[in-house]
């Protein structure tokens, strides 16, 4: 596969879609959309301090399934935080753990 050259945006041309895909999923491609998220919202910070906190311990990844109606509300909620709602439910469910064990 011969280098592909680089446009000013920062993406390199493609020969073909799978080159295209292949890049995408590249260390260079997650990087470039890393760079790209962060230029657009300067302002954000680093994430929640409890998220973080919580990372520290031992976490476990658990599939969840939620009603489409919920996960919505959570989106939309975490949207007006500035944060993800993934980190919003990680949070919701933290406080719900700590109110039900007191």
């Amino acid at each position: 596969m011969e280098r592909s050259k680089v446009k000013n945006s920062g993406i390199p041309k493609f020969a073909t879609e799978q080159d295209e895909a292949k890049w995408w999923v590249s260390r260079e491609g997650r990087t470039f959309l890393k760079q790209q998220a962060a230029a657009r919202n300067p302002h954000r910070r680093g994430g929640s301090k409890l998220v973080a906190n919580l990372a520290r311990a031992n976490s476990v990844q658990i599939a969840l399934r939620l009603p489409s109606l919920d996960l919505a509300k959570a989106r939309e909620i975490a949207g007006r935080k500035g944060i993800g709602y993934q980190t919003l439910l990680k949070m919701l469910v933290h406080e719900g753990l700590q109110r039900a064990e007191g």
